[in-house]
């Protein structure tokens, strides 16, 4: 435990002590007009508004989720503080971990998680931004989650798939999505006159050599994380209505 711990310490401190070049991840700030950045404020408010709700309802039914929301919040953090710059896009690649965030805290819960991660890395990483926290919560934050998340559930409610196959098309579709939608809102934003859709199809292919290796690898990592909680700690899964009591084959 105090190997961990000091370890943790050690890469907190490389983290923000070290030198290196810095990128602007998410959208970056000054890329969206005013405007956009305003709509994308008030398209994820009520969003938020229902998480504050859940986070409310359920931590009052059990004692224990808050701090599993933090964990949640602190692993997010440090999932999408991985910048991979797309230098034709105005904005970075990088895993997102509201897949599997929406998967276990469901989407409501998961999009406060992410607007934590974002706040902080706005703020401290000169990640993203202020101006555009608004677009990237709704891009990583609300996209990301709910993908996750309906995807997780259809897959096992309704085709009845494994745990391995139904987390790893998850986190894939909720990596995917997250960046159609970031290419969507930039286009959407920055075209002034030209036309949407050959702008969203560059911005969209700017990020594929990036996103589509990331995206795998988010897969395999939501799925072996579903499975590592099922066979350590069946007893979450069951809690937070991931897996049923008598558990599901991987």
């Amino acid at each position: 435990m105090r190997f961990r711990t000091r370890l943790f310490s050690v890469l907190f401190l490389a983290l923000f002590l070290l030198p290196g070049s810095a990128y602007a991840m998410h959208i970056s700030e000054g890329i969206l007009p005013l405007d956009w950045c305003l709509l994308w404020y008030a398209a994820s408010a009520p969003f938020v508004l229902y998480g504050l709700w859940r986070l409310k309802k359920l931590s009052g039914a059990d004692l224990s989720f808050k701090p599993l929301v933090g964990l949640m919040a602190a692993m997010v953090f440090i999932i999408s503080a991985m910048p991979i710059p797309v230098p034709t896009a105005g904005t970075c690649s990088h895993p997102c971990g509201t897949g599997i965030s929406g998967i276990l805290l469901g989407p409501g819960i998961s999009i406060l998680v992410a607007l934590v991660a974002l706040l902080l890395q706005a703020l401290f990483l000169a990640h993203g931004g202020i101006s555009t926290l608004g677009a990237n919560l709704f891009s990583m934050g609300i996209v990301g989650s709910l993908t996750g998340y309906v995807v997780f559930k259809a897959l096992r409610g309704f085709f009845r798939v494994g745990l391995f196959p139904a987390g790893f098309a998850a986190g894939l579709l909720a990596d995917w999505m997250t960046y159609l939608t970031t290419s969507f809102e930039l286009a959407s934003g920055i075209r002034g006159h030209d036309p949407f859709m050959p702008l969203f199809i560059k911005i969209a292919v700017a990020f594929v050599p990036t996103q589509l290796p990331l995206g795998i690898l988010e897969g395999f990592g939501t799925a072996g994380m579903v499975i590592l909680l099922s066979r350590k700690r069946p007893d979450i899964l069951v809690k937070l209505n991931v897996m049923k009591k008598e558990g599901a084959a991987a």
